[in-house]
């Protein structure tokens, strides 16, 4: 009788030997099995979207018991589906899995394969752990897995489209399509709305989300429920930041392995200095965009609690809707009449005007500022801490603030302290006439820093003297800072034709600030942005009022800038527009967000500096 160390012996052979065969099995069959892999990816990402298509259902229908039971079988195929990705590559391709996967990964693919529990395991009658078996046998557990992984993929799907080198601008372009698109469609769900609204409408209000413009057709606080209020708090979160953004940080935090060409391309989207610091970067921008509304929100709240007869809930609903709407510079807001609610003005409240208007700064300052500001200050504090312990540290750097960083703070503060004076001398006695000395000044900030791209009014634009009008169009025109969730044709731009105009007329061979030469691409760029903001801005204004002869030229005027250069302030006339004009300042809303010239850009395609001719220089006469 054999001993129980040769049972031991002879399992570990056949063991060794099962393994070798099926090494071989896999050597062989590398091609199949990689096609079965692609197939596998293809079939999941169709069930991700299935997935959250199930989701949106569910939460946006009222639906029967057949139609719930049957949107229950599709989530179960995506289940199985899902359940034979992870395990199919866990046993064909284990060694890649291991290398490619990150833990955060690992966490939802070992979520996945705890759903297939209930299946192969029946409800136990007596469990070890009673808390643990109410989480696993729950479908809240089953249905926060699948969307976790649904999640991931479609994020992984996204990223590996942009590896494929596709033109920047016109993903980047697409993109916000197919988001306002998605979002048209969910604004459309039964449960997202009171009484319904026209797809016109709903596209409208997904174009002005997606693009943070902030004109709306319909009033928000009447005609969505606080299902359509999330949706399109969704809608601007996505918009602000940047469709890629979002689907990039996912891809790479949750596979760890895009393609360099994507990263290369998100770190010019971010503004990172180098690859090394790409998702430091992108985490940065995230953590300060979520602190910045988590705080924003609060001092909202403290601003306004007990003052417009709200509940607590619906206090802290208001507030972290407000703070997501100011730093994406949206305009957007459930209160009936907006910021200029006579609640507000009424109270005597000042302190949520200051806060706003703080939170808007924050947000159109820009992301390349943000992070530069991020270096400065983690330069110091490395100095200091060195100098307190006595150690050798780098040389300092005499420029901690880039050249960028300095324009762009000069020139927006300049054109936010010169906005808020000339808004007080002009309406000193028209819109602020019957207000204190301080409520002046503060209506004053606030409504030099929300033309700039936020869309909000504390006092009707409408009744704004027709030279108020002109300085708040300009302003409109201007816009925030670059690579920022501001509008118009940006600081940068602004800053740059002014210098480009100095050099002309003292004579300078060079476009020189701060003790910097300004290279001749920035220039030609930015006159060409001037250049095409001006025709478009012409072009939609001429066909609104072809569009809209019975409503004042005054008004069409101010709202094709408005929607150009996503901005969001209107004179009253969005409500009476036609679907036609609707949908031309949709298409207003999407160049003025995209930018003409990267939609120009990915269209035409560059040229290549090789097939150029070299041409005799020649003056043409401009006087």
């Amino acid at each position: 009788m054999p001993s129980f160390s040769d049972i031991l012996r002879s399992l570990s052979r056949r063991s060794r030997s099962g393994l070798r065969r099926f090494e071989r099995f896999t050597h062989r069959s590398a091609a199949s099995l990689r096609l079965i892999a692609s197939i596998l990816t293809v079939t999941a990402f169709v069930a991700s979207a299935a997935c959250f298509a199930g989701f949106i259902i569910y939460m946006g229908f009222d639906l029967s018991q057949a139609d719930t039971a049957s949107l229950r079988r599709m989530l179960r195929a995506a289940q199985a589906v899902f359940i034979l990705r992870v395990a199919y590559g866990l046993i064909f391709f284990f060694r890649p899995t291991c290398r490619q996967t990150t833990w955060v990964k690992w966490i939802v693919d070992c979520m996945i394969l705890l759903t297939l529990l209930p299946w192969i395991y029946p409800h136990p009658e007596h469990p070890w752990l009673p808390w643990l078996e109410r989480m696993l046998y729950s479908e809240a557990f089953l249905y926060s897995s699948l969307g976790a992984y649904a999640l991931v993929t479609l994020c992984y799907g996204i990223i590996r489209a942009v590896g494929k080198r596709t033109n920047p601008s016109l993903l980047l372009s697409t993109s916000f399509l197919i988001f306002i698109f998605i979002g048209s469609l969910l604004l459309m769900l039964p449960k997202s709305t009171y009484a319904g609204i026209s797809y016109t409408d709903a596209l409208f209000v997904s174009t002005s989300a997606v693009c943070i413009t902030g004109l709306t057709p319909v009033d928000v606080y009447t005609n969505f429920t606080p299902m359509g209020v999330t949706i399109l708090a969704a809608l601007i979160q996505i918009g602000g930041l940047g469709v890629m953004t979002f689907t990039s940080f996912f891809a790479i935090f949750f596979s760890g392995n895009a393609s360099i060409y994507s990263q290369m391309l998100l770190r010019d989207m971010i503004y990172s200095r180098s690859m090394s610091a790409l998702v430091p970067t992108l985490f940065y921008i995230l953590g300060f965009t979520l602190t910045v509304e988590a705080i924003g929100a609060v001092a909202i709240w403290l601003s306004v609690t007990g003052t417009l007869g709200m509940t607590l809930e619906e206090e802290m609903a208001f507030a972290a809707f407000h703070s997501l709407s100011s730093f994406c510079n949206a305009g957007f807001s459930t209160l009936p009449q907006g910021m200029s609610n006579p609640m507000l003005l009424a109270a005597g409240n000042n302190s949520i005007y200051w806060v706003t208007t703080a939170i808007v700064v924050a947000g159109s300052i820009g992301f390349p500022i943000l992070v530069n500001l991020r270096d400065a200050v983690v330069c110091r504090i490395s100095e200091l801490r060195a100098r307190m312990r006595h150690r050798e540290h780098e040389p300092h750097n005499v420029h901690p603030f880039n050249m960028n960083t300095k324009i762009v703070i000069t020139t927006f503060m300049a054109l936010l302290i010169a906005g808020a004076a000339a808004f007080l001398w002009l309406e000193w006695d028209n819109t602020l006439a019957g207000m204190t000395l301080w409520q002046k000044i503060t209506q004053a900030a606030f409504n030099s820093a929300t033309p700039r791209s936020a869309g909000f009014s504390s006092v009707n634009p409408a009744s704004f003297r027709d030279i108020t009008l002109v300085a708040v169009i300009f302003l409109m025109w201007v816009g925030g800072a670059a690579q920022s969730t501001g509008g118009g044709v940006k600081v940068n731009t602004l800053a740059a034709i002014l210098l480009n105009l100095r050099a002309i007329v003292t004579g300078r061979p060079y476009v020189t600030a701060f003790q910097r030469t300004i290279s001749v691409n920035s220039i030609r760029r930015a006159n060409a942005v001037i250049a095409l903001s001006i025709i478009s801005y012409l072009i939609f204004s001429l066909l609104l009022l072809g569009l809209e002869p019975q409503l004042s030229t005054r008004s069409l005027l101010f709202e094709s800038c408005s929607a150009l250069f996503t901005v969001g302030s209107s004179l009253g006339a969005t409500p009476l527009l036609s679907d036609a004009s609707k949908i031309l300042l949709c298409a207003a809303m999407f160049l003025g967000r995209v930018g003409i010239i990267s939609l120009l850009t990915g269209i035409a395609g560059r040229q290549k500096a090789a097939i150029q001719p070299r041409y005799p220089s020649d003056n043409i006469i401009i006087n």
